[in-house]
C-alpha cells in the first residue's frame, strides 16, 4: 500500500517533461504546476508571450494530483446561498461560466474526463431542507437538476440518505493525467517548464509579470495572500478494484465533507471527513492522520458492508477563502503580481477557468469576468 503516492499519479505514470529553455527574459513567470499554472502558461504561450513555469515538485504533484477527481459545475457554496450573498445576476453568471468550463474541460481532457453526472446527498433532515432550497434555485434559473427521493437513490447505497440532487452535466476527472497533458501542450507551445524548482521569494524572478497559481500551497511568497488564502488538508483513500460496479457517478454528502466515486477500473476513491478534526486539518502539512483515515475506513465499511483492501492513502492541500470565492486578478499593492487561487476544494474546473481568465487579462482581453473574483475584496494592502 502507498501512503504518499496518489492513485491518480500512479495510474498516470508520468514521464519527465522535455526542457525548452528560453533564450531571453520571460514576459511572464508562473509559480505552480497544477491545473491553474499549466492552463495559464499554455494560454499565455499560445497568445505569443514568453513564459516560464516553476513547480516545486513534479507537474501535478500538488493538489491537482491529490484530490477526489470530481469535475463539478458551479462554485463551492450552495447555489441558493450564492444568490443571496452575491446577488442573483452575479451568481447565475458564475454558475453559467463554470458550466461552460466543464465543456471546455471536456474538450481539453479527452478520455481523462467522463460526464456521468453527480449526486449530492442529504445525510440528515437539515441538509435535506438545504438541498431542497438549492434545487428550487437551480431550477428557477434554468440549470439542469433532478430531485431524487430516498426511495429512488442508488441501490448500491447501503447507508441511508434522505434524498438528493442529481446534476446530469457533472463529471469524473483523472486530474493528474489531464494536468500532465496540459503541461506537455505548454512545452510544445514554448513554455520553459522547470520542475523540482521551488520559488522561495518573488525577488528571485526576472519577468515583469508574475502569476501565483499555488492554491493553498504558496505560503510565504506574499504576506498579503497568506492572510486571505487559508491552507486546508484533504485526505483520500483508494481501494483495490471492487468485484462489481456499485456507483455510476460521483457522490458527495454532508455539504461536501464526504465524497466518493468508483473509477473505471472498479476501485473506489473516497475522501473527506476533515470536519472530524477541523482545526488540525487547517494546515499545509501534507500527511495522513489516524483520526481521518479511521473515519474513511469506517465509512468504507458502511458503504460496502465490509472492509475492502485499501491500496492508496494520501493527503493534498487546497486553498480556502473567507467567502468561498476564488481570488483571481492583480494583487493590490504589488505591481505586476497576479493570483489565481483559493478554490475551496473545487479546483479541477475552477482552476482551469481561473488560469485562463488571468491569461486573458494579461493578454489584454476583457477583464470584466474577473470582477467577482477580484483580490481587492479581501486583500487590504496598505
Amino acid at each position: 500500500m502507498s501512503e504518499t503516492i496518489p492513485w491518480w499519479l500512479a495510474e498516470a505514470s508520468p514521464e519527465p517533461l522535455p526542457r525548452r529553455p528560453l533564450d531571453r527574459v520571460p514576459d511572464v513567470e508562473v509559480i505552480g504546476g497544477g491545473v491553474t499554472g499549466c492552463a495559464c502558461a499554455l494560454a499565455l504561450a499560445e497568445g505569443g508571450l514568453r513564459v516560464r513555469l516553476y513547480e516545486g515538485r513534479a507537474i501535478a504533484g500538488g493538489a491537482s494530483g491529490r484530490n477526489g477527481g470530481f469535475a463539478l459545475g458551479g462554485g463551492a457554496m450552495r447555489y441558493d446561498v450564492a444568490r443571496e450573498t452575491f446577488g442573483g445576476d452575479a451568481a447565475c453568471a458564475y454558475w453559467r461560466l463554470a458550466e461552460e468550463y466543464l465543456d471546455r474541460l471536456e474538450l481539453l481532457a479527452g478520455d481523462a474526463l467522463t460526464r456521468p453526472g453527480s449526486l449530492r446527498l442529504a445525510a440528515d433532515e437539515e441538509e435535506l431542507e438545504q438541498l431542497r432550497l438549492e434545487y428550487a434555485a437551480l431550477r428557477e434559473d434554468g440549470f439542469a437538476a433532478e430531485w431524487r427521493d430516498r426511495d429512488v437513490l442508488d441501490p448500491g447505497l447501503r447507508r441511508a440518505f434522505l434524498g438528493g440532487i442529481f446534476r446530469p452535466y457533472d463529471g469524473s476527472l483523472q486530474p493528474a493525467r489531464f494536468v500532465l497533458d496540459l503541461a506537455r501542450r505548454a512545452v510544445e507551445a514554448g513554455v520553459d517548464v522547470r520542475e523540482r524548482t521551488r520559488v522561495e521569494s518573488l525577488a528571485e524572478l526576472e519577468a515583469e509579470q508574475v502569476v501565483i497559481a499555488t492554491d493553498g500551497s504558496g505560503r510565504g511568497l506574499l504576506a498579503d495572500l497568506d492572510e486571505v488564502i487559508w491552507p486546508a488538508r484533504g485526505q483520500v483513500v483508494a481501494t483495490a478494484p471492487l468485484p462489481r460496479r456499485l456507483f455510476e457517478y460521483p457522490h458527495y454528502a454532508r455539504n461536501g465533507f464526504d465524497y466518493w466515486q468508483q473509477v473505471p477500473d472498479g476501485r473506489l476513491v473516497l475522501g473527506g471527513f476533515r470536519d472530524f478534526s477541523i482545526m488540525s486539518e487547517l494546515t499545509d502539512v501534507e500527511e495522513t492522520t489516524p483520526v481521518i483515515q479511521e473515519a474513511l475506513d469506517a465509512f468504507l465499511v458502511e458503504l460496502l458492508g465490509e472492509m475492502p483492501t485499501v491500496e492508496y492513502r494520501w493527503a493534498g492541500i487546497f486553498g480556502l477563502t473567507q467567502d468561498l470565492l476564488p481570488l483571481v486578478g492583480p494583487v493590490p499593492g504589488h505591481d505586476g503580481v497576479w493570483v489565481a487561487a483559493g478554490y475551496s476544494g473545487h479546483g479541477n474546473v475552477l482552476g482551469l477557468l481561473c488560469g485562463e481568465l488571468v491569461a486573458d487579462a494579461l493578454l489584454g482581453h476583457d477583464e470584466s469576468l474577473l470582477q467577482l473574483f477580484s483580490p481587492a475584496r479581501l486583500v487590504q494592502h496598505v
